[in-house]
């Protein structure tokens, strides 16, 4: 008996170290990794066969027990008739996302994907951009409307569909498509510049603290944070804001010479309807209804670059996800509370 227990934990030691060389191999490997380059891999989904698949499940839900043989062997014949259309048709129609922060963060994965599509697009074909930004940086966002302008420039037909905003550097971004539809109540314009410049040079003062700027060049440093700011300063600083804001009226106009931009060159925004009074879009209307009117004539394609989340990663924003989904079920709980008591 003893020498059957002494069998059984030398065997367990042993598996104990083999799964211990497992799970150093692996964290060895995670953090090697985690050490290289990102990596990338380029997703592609047709919409096409989304749309159908969907519309596919509901018809035979909503159809008798019977019935559902016979919509087989339809749904078959449909495939093949499909099939033979779209070695006919040629027209293609790409779909890019992008979604703005302030930093207009997404430009490099965006111009990646603005890339790979100029490989195989062909003349006949159309990208759409699915759009949604608030605006940001100037410097940021006019990378972002240049990588944009490089489909303009390769002679592709380009949409940008608007959802829900596209103003100030989203708009900027906007404007460099040949056409630019957006949802009835979605936010557009803000055609300006903005920017604050905090100052505590007076409580420093008030402690008898002295901060000493120094610069070389005159307009070096304008406006500080810390310093005594002058009035040429000021001056200089209101200065370049109008001189970005003539650069932005400028772009906008060139790319939409039939818009009068010193009527929307503002600063205001606009919602939907009005911005198409105002030609500061083309036409109303939803991205969804647009790409499913684009499926009855062409290949409906959604190109998106991703990364490949390791387990971690993956492991962290289902965490995060689901601490953010508790919060707001639980503001919607007291909202609505409060609602019911009134």
């Amino acid at each position: 008996m003893s020498e059957w227990l002494s069998d059984l934990g030398a065997f367990a030691v042993q598996v104990a170290l083999l799964a211990l060389v497992v799970v150093v191999t692996l964290a060895l490997v995670s953090r090697l990794r985690e050490n290289g380059a990102e990596r990338t891999r380029l997703r592609i989904e047709e919409l096409n066969g989304r749309s159908r698949r969907r519309r596919r499940l509901l018809q035979l839900a909503a159809s008798a027990p019977g019935e559902r043989k016979g919509l087989l062997k339809r749904f078959r014949r449909d495939d093949k008739r499909q099939r033979r259309q779209g070695e006919e048709s040629g027209q293609r129609c790409w779909v890019l996302d992008f979604h703005g922060d302030l930093k207009a963060s997404r430009t490099a994965r965006f111009g990646e994907e603005i890339s790979a599509l100029l490989e195989v697009a062909e003349p006949d074909d159309e990208v759409v951009i699915r759009l949604e930004s608030a605006g940001g940086l100037v410097h940021a966002y006019g990378l972002a409307a240049a990588q944009l302008d490089r489909l303009r420039e390769a002679g592709l037909a380009t949409r940008v569909c608007v959802d829900k905003v596209a103003a100030s550097g989203g708009y900027l971004m906007a404007c460099c498509a040949q056409h630019i539809q957006a949802a009835p109540f979605a936010v557009l314009g803000s055609i300006g510049v903005v920017a604050q410049v905090p100052n505590v040079h007076r409580l420093l003062k008030r402690h008898d603290v002295d901060v000493e700027v120094l610069t070389a060049g005159r307009y070096k440093r304008t406006l500080t944070v810390l310093g005594e700011n002058s009035e040429e300063g000021r001056e200089k600083f209101v200065e370049d804001l109008e001189h970005t804001h003539e650069l932005f009226k400028a772009f906008v106009a060139e790319r939409r010479p039939a818009l009068d931009i010193e009527a929307v060159a503002t600063g205001e925004i606009w919602y939907g309807r009005d911005a198409l009074g105002r030609g500061l879009i083309d036409a109303l209307g939803t991205s969804e209804a647009y790409l499913q009117r684009r499926q009855e004539t062409a290949r409906v394609y959604l190109v998106r670059l991703e990364s490949q989340k390791r387990l971690g990663e993956r492991l962290g924003m289902a965490v995060s996800r689901g601490v953010e989904r508790g919060i707001e079920r639980t503001l919607e709980a007291l909202d609505a509370s409060r609602w019911l008591k009134r």
